[in-house]
């Protein structure tokens, strides 16, 4: 992790800031599965008044990469002068094209910003403590023809939700990716065909994850 020379200010300042920043709401619907999740500009609305209260800013680059991925570092920058930035968050790109390319993009600066400052979203209804418990993930296997019937905004959808999920398994761990799952309010048919994506070390993760959730 790289920083300036001191970072006092800035820390201070992004603990207040912290101490008032509530979670990314839940208000862009999904048009193909009909559920909600808290995009981009929900997490900039989330920490927009307190970092601005708290002198805070943030910018976010991208760095070039010979992989099919792309590499986006959040870098908050405090008035002092001071700043931190939080490395970078490389996230592989499941279309090789404009849209494959620029969806990955929106992701890997959704997620970076969120973590860099500590968003997670909520449900728009601030009721998510009172949900029924997540039913298991259906170890139900889907054939390439029913994958193939899906639309292929539908698979380009589904795929990037995979890369996001095996993301957070393999650098946070099974609960991780399976929260990641959950929040995208996938209906059962959606998450068996998602089930496909996943290899047998990344469906035991989540199924293990999945059973202390309803245990």
């Amino acid at each position: 992790m790289n920083k300036s020379e001191s970072i006092k200010e800035l820390a201070a300042a992004l603990a207040k800031a912290q101490g008032s920043i509530k979670g990314a709401i839940k208000d862009s619907a999904n048009p193909f599965f009909k559920s909600k999740y808290a995009d981009l500009s929900s997490v900039v609305e989330a920490i927009r008044e307190a970092f601005a209260a708290n002198q805070l800013s943030y910018v976010q680059r991208v760095e070039p990469s010979d992989k099919d991925e792309v590499r986006v570092a959040t870098v908050i920058l405090h008035s002092s002068g001071e700043w931190l930035d939080c490395g970078f968050l490389a996230l592989p790109v499941s279309k090789h094209d404009a849209q494959g390319f620029g969806s990955a993009l929106t992701y890997a600066r959704r997620y970076s910003l969120s973590a860099a400052v500590g968003v997670a979203p909520e449900d728009d209804d601030g009721n998510a403590a009172t949900k029924a418990a997540p039913k298991p993930v259906s170890a139900k296997s889907v054939t390439q023809a029913e994958w193939e019937s899906l639309t292929a905004d539908q698979q380009a959808w589904l795929a990037d939700i995979a890369q996001c999920v095996k993301l957070e398994l393999s650098t946070k761990g099974g609960d991780a990716g399976y929260k990641l799952l959950e929040e995208q309010g996938l209906d059962n048919d959606m998450k068996t065909a998602l089930w496909s994506r996943f290899d047998s070390k990344e469906r035991a993760a989540i199924k293990a994850a999945s059973a202390k959730k309803v245990a």
